[in-house]
């Protein structure tokens, strides 16, 4: 009798993990499904508005050709006291470097991601200061995540090269120049191998090559300072990456990185992911066009204020897997 009802418990442990795993099973491929035409919307008409003249600016397309050198694209979430001491900075080295360097254009894009303090009242008091011409805002509305910040200020940029950068100025922007001149030394390369392109035709902006900053040169020091079970986390976290993305960047996650205009328009037209996990379909997508990935060093530092932690690892692991399922069985198409 006892065996009878041990083996009855057990059959309705089984069943009841078999519903479980099911329907989970089940809500990953509706999700996915859900997803895949989640690169579509941004096509969607954006605005910037002039504070000065109150009048509205067409935003420019990833598909016009370039009128700025270099645009910075800067996702922000409630960064109302971050946000001015990296603009500040940022703005700094632009005009320096302009100075310089007559042939020098740029642009900083801010993407205001639904905040809900005084983060567009700040961007304007720095538009009015540099003028529309080398800052604008896009305002989404509501939260939508860093991803689609980011690929939303992609999309809309005027430079040959474009570089995402956080708003909390973990990054020193001067690395910048290392990311340059290395995108520049492969596209020569690629140029050489060309024998038949004219140096009056060669454009930085026509070569899909992307470039990450990276602060793997600091993961012993990270290790010896943080919990053990962050840790932990963050080593299992770097292996579901290397599963779902494969190998090639140790670094996926740093918020410094730049795209040629011609690699933008093919990822950040592809990208579906809205929040974290949206640097490891970067990653995905390079490898699925074959631009060249750039690991390079940066100068970073920790900045109180985070928004990130552990509980955003439970939705960073439930992306990567939809990410995974929605390429590999073929409902995210990948369009050229």
């Amino acid at each position: 009798m006892e065996f009878v009802i041990v083996w009855a418990m057990v059959e309705l442990l089984l069943a009841l993990i078999l519903v479980v795993a099911t329907a989970f099973i089940s809500a990953v491929f509706f999700e996915a499904y859900r997803r895949k035409n989640n690169n579509a919307h941004v096509d969607a008409p954006a605005i910037f508005e002039d504070p000065n003249s109150l009048k509205q600016v067409p935003c420019p397309s990833i598909f016009d050709p370039a009128e700025k050198y270099l645009s910075l694209i800067v996702p922000a979430f409630n960064e109302e006291l971050r946000l001015p001491g990296a603009l500040d900075e940022t703005m700094n080295y632009l005009q320096q470097r302009a100075a310089k360097d007559k042939s020098f254009t740029y642009e900083v894009v801010i993407v205001d991601d639904g905040s809900v303090d005084g983060t567009k009242r700040v961007a304007f008091e720095f538009i009015k200061k540099y003028t529309v011409d080398n800052m604008r805002i896009i305002l989404l509305g509501r939260n939508h995540g860093k991803g689609e910040a980011i690929r939303k200020g992609m999309l809309h940029s005027r430079g040959e090269l474009l570089l995402m950068l956080d708003a909390d100025g973990a990054t020193k922007v001067n690395d910048v120049e290392k990311l340059e001149k290395q995108i520049h030394a492969v596209a020569k390369q690629d140029k050489f191998r060309d024998s038949s392109a004219d140096n009056s035709s060669f454009r930085i902006s026509d070569i899909p090559i992307a470039a990450f900053g990276s602060r793997a040169h600091l993961e012993g020091k990270a290790l010896a300072t943080r919990k053990w079970y962050r840790n932990f986390l963050m080593k299992g976290f770097h292996l579901v990456v290397l599963l779902a993305a494969g190998p090639g960047i140790r670094d996926t996650q740093c918020g410094f990185k730049m795209f040629t205009r011609a690699a933008a328009r093919k990822i950040f037209t592809n990208i579906r992911l809205n929040r974290w996990c949206f640097d490891v379909e970067v990653v995905y997508l390079c490898k699925w066009f074959k631009i060249p990935m750039l690991e390079i060093s940066v100068n970073w530092s920790e900045i109180p204020g985070s928004k990130v932690n552990l509980l955003s690892i439970p939705n960073m692991l439930w992306e990567l897997l939809l990410m995974s399922v929605g390429y590999r069985t073929g409902m995210w198409k990948i369009r050229s």
